[in-house]
Formats: C-alpha cells, sequence, structure tokens
C-alpha cells in the first residue's frame, strides 16, 4: 500500500506538470521581464506554502537562476515578521500587503500574488492595491479564479488538489524565471516581439 501510494501520487503530480500553461508563461515571463528592463521592482507575496513560494521565487530573482548575471530587484511581502506582526495586530490580516504596497510600489512596478485557492482576501487585496497605484499584477491560483478582480495576468490551473496546485506553481515559476533571463541576457531582442509569436 505505501509503495502504490507514492507511486499514484507521482503519477498525479506528472500528470498536473503536463498542464503547464506555456504560452501564458511566455506572455508572463516577457512582461516581468519589461518591467526589470525599465527599472521597476517585482513584489511576490502569499500564504503559507505559497508565502514559501514567494520567498523562494524572490530568491531565484535577486539570486540567480540557471545562469551567472546581476542580481534582479525582487521582494517577497512575507518575510518581514515585524511589519507582519505590527500591520496584522493594527489593520488586520487581510492588510498586511496591502500596507506595504501602498509603502513601496511605484507605477510600472509588478505585483505577483499567489493563492492555491484563488480567495486569498489580503492577496486580492494587495493586487487591487498595486493596479491603483499604477503597478502590473499577476495572480497565479488554482482552478478557482476569482471573476471580480481586475489583474493584467492570470495563471490559473485546472487542478482542485492543494499539493498539485503548488507542485505546478514551482514549475511554473522555474520556467519563468528561466524566460526572464532568456529575455534579459541572451535575446533581448526578443523582448519585445508580440506575444503571438512567442
Amino acid at each position: 500500500m505505501p509503495l502504490q501510494l507514492a507511486q499514484k501520487t507521482i503519477e498525479d503530480s506528472a500528470r498536473a506538470m503536463a498542464l503547464a500553461p506555456t504560452a501564458i508563461l511566455v506572455k508572463v515571463a516577457r512582461q516581468i521581464a519589461r518591467t526589470l528592463a525599465d527599472g521597476g521592482t517585482i513584489f511576490i507575496c502569499g500564504n503559507g506554502g505559497s508565502a514559501a513560494q514567494a520567498q523562494h521565487f524572490s530568491a531565484e530573482l535577486v539570486g540567480r537562476f540557471l545562469m551567472e548575471r546581476p542580481g534582479l530587484p525582487a521582494i517577497a511581502l512575507t518575510y518581514d515578521t515585524s511589519i507582519l506582526t505590527a500591520v496584522s495586530n493594527d489593520y488586520g490580516f487581510e492588510n498586511i500587503f496591502t500596507r506595504q504596497i501602498q509603502a513601496l510600489m511605484k507605477p510600472g512596478d509588478f505585483l505577483w500574488g499567489l493563492s492555491t485557492s484563488g480567495r486569498s482576501s489580503n492577496v486580492l487585496s494587495a493586487l487591487r492595491e498595486a493596479k491603483k497605484a499604477g503597478g502590473r499584477t499577476l495572480l497565479m491560483c488554482g482552478s478557482k479564479a476569482p471573476t471580480d478582480l481586475e489583474i493584467d495576468l492570470l495563471i490559473a490551473v485546472p487542478i482542485s488538489s492543494t499539493p498539485r496546485i503548488q507542485e505546478l506553481h514551482l514549475l511554473c515559476g522555474h520556467i519563468i524565471f528561466q524566460l526572464i533571463d532568456h529575455f534579459l541576457f541572451i535575446a533581448p531582442g526578443d523582448i519585445n516581439q508580440d506575444e503571438t509569436t512567442t
């Protein structure tokens, strides 16, 4: 039984990985690369496992992914416990990311929100605030994407299992980072291509 359970989990994960929306990932990576090329900052937020992914993703940009290149400006809004606890205590948990967006985001910056459920009120609130601040926005979620949210880009993976959503989000992130490096440092001419030509 344990071996069969492990094998089934691997098979389920492999099926989930095959659902990576490659055309959308190219579009997202191109938009993030344009933001960085224009001097913007990438902000990333999420809760729980998605908070860990936000920090992982910012580390891939600030540090490096697969190639040696300059660090890229990215901030995970999940790491500063003093800010998180102060804002949560004074303004409510739903504002822990929104308050940081109000303080830090400039027009042309980019907010990448992660929510496996698609219903995390603090993430959705931050995305709304980012739009008001003149930023570009991305929500990465599972199959239940919000219908009343104005955002620039959406990656809604057609999966209901939280672990599989998180695994696919990680794969999507890694693909995006490889493409960002391509657009900024390997083939900069590709950054302004029309989306239909990838």
